[in-house]
């Protein structure tokens, strides 16, 4: 189905809709499932890994940079592809009120590609979060996070369409996801691509909401969390394996940014307090 993005936020805009459940699988490479999908529509946000979706014959592979939403009760056939292990979000809403004329959500399979965006990474996790914790506030936190997730995905979905700087910001941020723990600068990063720094930043601010600066800080804090998670290295090691040769600058950033402290953060997402049922660790 092919997808006019600015037609499809309309459609949301005017269309009365609740989250209904958010969830998130891990799946084993080689796992299949002949199956229907939930009774709610719904959008799939890969975390990692690969996989194939087959809607009646109509098939899309979901890997980061990739979302994929579902109908309700439509068949389904998916399978996990590679070596590695899938992992992804599901967001299942309920449509409320009667749609606008265009398409029907319910009835709806379609595929978007908002390219990587840490932002929108952040926003699953926040909304991820919020829909574990009991209490009003928190499910008015969810139903508002998860309109924030949905501006983010059409907004980078929209600015996907200039191939020229498309290309500069894949290759760039393809770089930093490879060179995260090098001592990289923006200025470094404009004369290895031969532009000059305010471009740089105009076209990650199109892309990401945020300048390369900013873009290369929150990947590398993102690892950080990973290897938090993952091991009980101490602060040092984890702040030199992400880029930062200095500890306390890197617990200052860590804790201005994240909320908490590297050890705090640790010691309070170690053990899945959120109970994932998976034995996944937050995004």
């Amino acid at each position: 189905m092919n997808i006019d993005i600015n037609k499809l936020a309309e459609h949301f805009a005017r269309t009365s809709f609740q989250v209904e459940q958010v969830c998130r699988y891990m799946r084993d490479p080689g796992k299949s499932c002949d199956d229907y999908t939930e009774p709610f529509p719904g959008f799939v946000f890969p975390l990692r890994g690969k996989a194939e979706f087959d809607f009646s014959g109509t098939s899309y592979t979901l890997a980061q940079g990739n979302v994929l939403h579902g109908g309700a009760n439509m068949p389904l056939n998916r399978k996990v592809v590679g070596n590695s292990k899938w992992e992804y979000l599901l967001v299942l809403y309920r449509v409320c009120g009667p749609e606008p004329p265009g398409y029907c959500l319910s009835k709806a399979h379609f595929q978007l590609t908002p390219g990587q965006s840490p932002r929108l990474t952040e926003l699953l996790e926040l909304l991820w979060r919020s829909s574990g914790e009991p209490g009003g506030i928190s499910a008015f936190q969810t139903e508002t996070l998860f309109r924030c997730v949905l501006e983010e995905l059409f907004v980078c979905v929209r600015n996907q369409s200039s191939d020229g700087e498309q290309i500069l910001f894949e290759q760039v941020s393809k770089y930093i996801h490879e060179h995260y723990m090098d001592g990289l600068s923006v200025r470094a990063l404009a004369e290895q691509n031969e532009i000059n720094e305010n471009r740089l930043f105009y076209v990650f601010k199109k892309y990401t909401g945020m300048g390369p600066g900013k873009y290369l800080m929150a990947y590398r804090l993102n690892r950080a969390k990973e290897c938090l998670l993952a091991g009980d290295a101490p602060i040092c090691e984890v702040a030199n394996s992400v880029g930062y040769a200095d500890a306390l600058y890197f617990s200052r950033i860590f804790k201005k940014q994240v909320g908490v402290s590297p050890v705090e953060f640790r010691g309070k997402f170690r053990n899945n307090p959120y109970g994932f049922q998976d034995g996944s660790i937050p995004i």
